[in-house]
């Protein structure tokens, strides 16, 4: 399944359900949600939220990679899989318009 991320400012955004339930369970949506709506004055915080859920991320992965040293590959980190939608708040934000969701 995939989450259908749309706002009137910025194209769509597709993500796998498992990683849009991830960003919408950070932002305090719940991920069961099969749709939703974030409010322009909802937005600054989802933002704040998401940034600091990336900065506990690569501070736990720092500190795993430091006990480790194996130099294995990490996986897709949560910066990269929330940047468009942090992008997508921006603009909407700016926009004042609303995003909506849907499966």
């Amino acid at each position: 399944m995939l989450y259908k991320f749309q706002s009137r400012a910025a194209s769509d955004l597709l993500m796998l359900e498992p990683q849009g339930r991830r960003i919408l369970q950070i932002i305090g949506k719940h991920g069961e949600d099969r749709r939703g709506i974030l409010r322009p004055g909802d937005m600054p915080a989802a933002i704040t939220a998401l940034e600091t859920a990336i900065l506990r991320e690569e501070q736990e992965a720092t500190e795993a990679q430091a006990e480790e040293e194996d130099g294995s590959e990490q996986a897709v980190s949560l910066r990269q899989r929330a940047a468009p939608f942090i992008d997508m708040l921006r603009h909407s934000l700016a926009a004042d318009a609303d995003v909506v969701w849907g499966v």
